[in-house]
């Protein structure tokens, strides 16, 4: 082992390295068990990549031991790295637990901390203001199918066993033979993982990605969610908490546009989305019920003990009159507990309401809150304060942020689709003299040629569909269960006018009027985003849009897409583009008198708006926030965020913490200050980088080198989501304009080059550094916006992240795949004018140099990592010859697995 790779081993935490020790040693026994020349092949590969690494030998060597070996042999050495880091990412997982843990217990607030928002807030504008923050919070965490996650669900469900007996055999407490039960059951698991396929032999449909995403919500998140009101409640009244009434209201909310973004996927049905709102419904009252079982069970406070108020004792009374049987026997087995009957009783309706007993169903979650408000009221008259706001107040929490649905269900759709739909319908209506007026283009100055008459064509008919199912949801679960419909690519008020115009086609004689129905531009290229407020003043004027605003205080969202502008302008270009927009939606909302929810459509990966979610929140343009935050999740971050209930109530924490301090006037003044002291910097990086950016993706051919030198057209063989990687339908030759961002990331992320997250910056950065009046005034204007503007520091921090996992001379090795020396020349000389001048401009060494435990971490990676890089290169060298291998498959399926597995190595996907 070279000297700084011990180095870099020796700063990692004790825990951590034995927790990586001890997989790594079961692994390879597991290994050696069954194959021991294989584990000396995987062996002579690990020696070989950490010796190049320190430059102990020529990576000749290991393409020539990888190249020599049988497919079969390379698909399971491929097997074991990829092994190896879903176990070593339980390592560090369990490390950020117990980091957590230990930072919980100091006596100052941990930083970025709800204790620390509040204290800051408290100092800087009293503690009235936090009561008037709270008042308005609103956290909203959105999921999305964009398929990312790697991993299968097997997978993940034995990684989640092994990730509980590494807690278990950290118990002190467990003697020899629990000690060694918990060994034999590490050996068992991993055996299982050993031995389980790790790619997916069928491709997911949507509803495979709702039941996904419901393990979430089943496993960690319904008990995650009071937790963290708790926490709050513990910084605001102290010892006093859980024995008074909570000033904490449900600020949580959260969203799916799984099975209802159909956007570019024609598997995404209305029966789809009507069967997800189903799927979410019943996993919600299961857990409800259940919540209420339990607490009911456990509430055998007796009559004498704390009286019951008059309106409880009535409720009971209705309920024996209507229900006579059922309060026979549950009160039989609660004699004088009145509340253990009610919340049994009250947890019977919602078993019928999942079963559609309407007889006994409840109408709806608020019905279920009053009768839980109505026993917490009883208990508190009654002298059971502790009783009151302990265990009832976290069902209370948890009916008013999931309500009976779960997850308000965000149907999307492309703009073009719609104005091909009222196309159509116009056609068929052009004899009668109550047709809608004709639909202008997307451009807002021609309007669409309609077509022929005849039949509706089935996408015209899936949209009508669509909007059926949303009113059906809505009479069935609430308007919160699907009220929103976001519209991709809006230019102008009239791709919003649209969708209020399907609803009246889709809902005749007034029944469009019942549909609660708020439409979401979503502004994605450049010039949206320029032109937002513009079009969002011609929405105003819609009238369902004007009587919407009236009904609902003023109320208004817009969503901001970071992913497509990013593989438009380039990442730099795009920061700096959507700060400007949110800053101008801001003005616009307060000159508008329009309470403005920004929805951020942020991506997993750096190259899609990815990075720290609180830091990213402080760091939004002044006024923007005003304490609503709403943003999408994805794919891996979902299972990273809320795999364990320890990282999921921290990033909670993070995000509410976060946008607390985005109002307070420091941090404010901070990013005004900011943004106007440094604006002709940002502007002339701005144009540099883009300028770069779109230099290298117009490049004629440049589409085609990079399928040639990436696995971007074999990722969809992982069969990872139902959508497809291309928004066009049918052939045609592959386009950078159709091509989805998700791909475009994670294809540039196996070349090691993890391009989207840099390229363009540091032809920015030269231009700023060139424009000075003394020499190194350029460097040190740049240095001061790195210290004094957030949304600067947040762009360098979140590139340095992503060139912290490139590898220039592998990378080197796959943009050779192309034939084209111009593009890689070109590629790589960004690369080190971007690395050096984020160097520069940080004063670091190296990247992360600042995070020393990451970096390390990412240095003791990298061989490994390399591993299935040479294995991957191996199959892609196969698969991009001249003359087609008469056994593709074997090539293929090894460059899947590999792709696993350095998705798995890097911690991300797209």
């Amino acid at each position: 082992m070279s000297v700084d790779r011990e180095r870099d081993s020796a700063e990692l935490p004790e825990e951590m390295r034995r927790d990586v020790r001890l997989l790594g040693d079961v692994l390879g026994e597991i290994i050696s068990e069954d194959d021991p020349s294989l584990l000396d092949d995987v062996e002579r590969l690990r020696r070989a990549v950490i010796g190049a690494r320190a430059e102990e030998r020529a990576d000749a060597e290991i393409v020539a031991m990888v190249g020599a070996w049988s497919h079969t042999r390379a698909e399971e050495v491929a097997r074991a790295f990829t092994l190896y880091f879903h176990l070593v990412n339980l390592a560090e997982e369990q490390q950020r637990v117990r980091t957590l843990r230990e930072r919980d217990s100091q006596f100052r607030p941990r930083r970025e901390s709800l204790a620390d928002a509040v204290a800051q807030i408290t100092t800087e504008q009293g503690a009235a203001h936090v009561a008037e923050l709270l008042a308005g919070l609103r956290v909203h965490n959105v999921f999305t199918a964009h398929p990312t996650e790697a991993r299968r669900r097997a997978v993940v469900a034995a990684l989640r066993r092994v990730a509980a007996l590494l807690t278990e055999l950290e118990d002190a407490r467990l003697g020899a033979a629990q000690m060694a039960e918990a060994q034999r059951k590490l050996r068992e698991e991993i055996d299982l993982l050993w031995r389980t396929a790790q790619l997916r032999v069928a491709g997911m449909s949507p509803l495979d990605e709702v039941r996904t995403v419901m393990t979430a919500f089943d496993e960690t998140l319904f008990r995650l969610v009071p937790a963290v009101y708790r926490a709050f409640d513990h910084v605001l009244a102290g010892p006093a908490s859980g024995a008074e009434p909570t000033a904490v209201p449900a600020f949580l909310r959260f969203g799916s546009w799984v099975g209802a973004d159909r956007d570019g996927n024609p598997s995404v049905t209305a029966a789809v989305t009507r069967e997800a709102a189903m799927i979410q419904a019943d996993h919600a009252l299961r857990a409800l019920e259940a919540g209420c079982s339990r607490i009911g069970r456990g509430l055998t406070v007796i009559d004498g003990a704390a009286p019951p108020s008059a309106a409880l004792r009535k409720a009971l009374t209705a309920a024996r009159a209507a229900h006579p049987e059922l309060l026979r026997e549950i009160e039989a087995r609660s004699p004088r507990e009145p509340y253990r009957a009610y919340l049994l009783y009250a947890a019977e309706r919602l078993a019928a309401t999942r079963q559609r007993d309407l007889d006994l169903a409840y109408g709806g979650p608020a019905e279920f809150i009053t009768d839980l408000v109505l026993v917490q009221s009883s208990l508190m008259t009654g002298g059971a304060p502790r009783q009151a706001h302990g265990q009832l107040q976290h069902l209370i929490w948890q009916a008013q942020t999931f309500g009976f649905h779960l997850a308000g269900l965000e149907v999307r759709q492309h703009s073009r689709v719609h104005a091909h739909a009222l196309a159509e319908l116009h056609a068929d209506a052009v004899a009668s003299p109550d047709a809608p007026p004709a639909l202008l283009a997307p451009g807002g100055t021609t309007p669409l040629s309609p077509p022929e008459k005849g039949e509706l064509s089935p996408m015209t008919a899936e949209v009508l569909d669509t909007i059926r199912v949303m009113a059906w949801i809505q009479r069935r679960y609430g308007e919160e269960a699907c009220h929103r419909y976001v519209v991709s690519f809006t230019t102008s008020a009239a791709d919003i006018a649209a969708v209020y115009e399907l609803a009246r086609h889709a809902l005749p004689d007034g029944q469009a009027e019942s549909l609660a129905l708020d439409v979401i531009p979503l502004f994605e290229s450049g010039d949206d985003l320029a032109r937002a407020p513009e079009v969002l003043t011609g929405i105003l004027e819609i009238p369902a849009v004007a009587a919407r605003l009236a009904a609902g205080g003023r109320n208004l969202e817009v969503m901001l897409g970071y992913s497509d502008s990013a593989k438009e302008l380039g990442p730099a270009s795009a920061t700096f583009r959507l700060f400007e927009a949110q800053a101008a939606l801001a003005k616009w909302s307060a000159e508008h008198d329009v309470r403005l929810t920004l929805f951020h459509g942020r991506g997993g990966a750096l190259g899609r708006g990815g990075g720290p979610a609180g830091r990213a929140v402080l760091a939004q343009a002044p006024g923007s926030v005003d304490g609503r935050f709403k943003v999408t999740e994805q794919g891996e971050v979902i299972f990273a965020r809320y795999g364990r209930p320890e990282i999921g109530a921290r990033h909670l924490e993070q995000v509410t913490s976060a946008v607390l301090l985005a109002s307070a006037p420091s941090v404010t003044a901070r990013n005004a200050r900011g943004a106007e002291t440094f604006r002709a910097l940002g502007a002339r990086i701005d144009d540099a980088a883009k300028a770069a950016f779109r230099s290298l993706v117009e490049t004629a051919g440049f589409a085609g080198w990079f399928a040639q030198v990436s696995p971007l057209d074999e990722i969809g063989g992982l069969r990872i989501g139902s959508r497809p990687a291309r928004r066009g339908h049918g052939g045609g030759p592959l386009g950078l304009e159709d091509l989805r961002a998700i791909p475009w990331v994670f294809a540039w992320s196996q070349t090691r080059l993890n391009l989207p997250g840099w390229y363009g910056l540091g032809s920015g950065l030269a231009a700023a550094a060139a424009y000075a009046t003394e020499p190194g005034d350029g460097l040190a204007e740049l240095r001061r916006a790195y210290a004094e503007w957030p949304l600067f520091q947040s762009l360098l921090d979140n590139a340095e992240m992503s060139l912290a996992k490139t590898d220039r001379a592998i990378a080197a090795r796959y943009l050779a795949l192309g034939g084209r020396d111009d593009l890689t020349e070109q590629v790589l000389a960004e690369y080190d004018r971007t690395r050096r001048l984020v160097l520069k401009v940080t004063r670091h060494d190296r990247p992360l140099a600042g995070r020393h435990v990451l970096s390390r971490a990412i240095a003791l990676r990298d061989p490994y990592v390399d591993a299935l890089s040479y294995l991957q290169l191996r199959a892609l060298t196969a698969l991009r010859a001249d003359e087609v291998p008469e056994d593709r498959q074997s090539p293929e399926r090894l460059l899947l697995l590999t792709v696993n597995g350095i998705s798995a190595g890097l911690q991300n996907t797209g």
